[in-house]
């Protein structure tokens, strides 16, 4: 038995799997910088999104920045990702934030061990899912694929 693969359609997911990384730093740095003047910090540092050596505090304002924009990122990530790939956002989710994953341990050269962050990005990543699909049920609820349980 051979594994068959249709071209056209592994075309379609990997442009929409790479729109959606540009869209998702694209707002990720547009939503840092919008923090970073919020909190009036003085310098914007470009690698900020793959920072995760950030001291943990209430207090210290860079770590409320990072957490911040990852958090409101996710959120409207999972809303931008509906127009693109109507009702897959669980999908293409779960795959920039493993692909942000990798780049973060190849930019930073150590693999993240630091629970505040994984546990940010598990929130930041299940309000993009929850977000996400809801919206894309809301729009797409008379297209939206149910599973056949019938026989299950």
């Amino acid at each position: 038995m051979a594994l068959k693969i249709n071209l056209p359609e592994t075309k379609i997911v990997l442009l929409n799997l790479l729109i959606c990384i540009v869209v998702f730093y694209t707002v990720y740095y547009v939503v840092l910088s919008i923090c970073f003047t919020a909190f009036r910090l003085e310098m914007l540092d470009g690698l900020a999104p793959f920072d995760f050596k950030t001291n943990p505090s209430w207090i210290n304002p860079n770590y409320l920045v990072l957490l911040v924009s990852l958090e409101i990122t996710y959120f409207i990530c999972g809303l931008l990702f509906v127009l693109i790939v109507e009702e897959w956002v669980w999908d293409y989710a779960i795959t920039v934030t493993a692909i942000h994953i990798i780049i973060t341990v190849a930019i930073m050269s150590e693999f993240p061990l630091k629970l505040h962050w994984w546990m940010a990005l598990g929130s930041g990543l299940i309000l993009m899912i929850c977000g996400g699909q809801v919206l894309a049920y809301c729009l797409f609820k008379d297209n939206f694929i149910y599973p056949d349980l019938d026989d299950f």
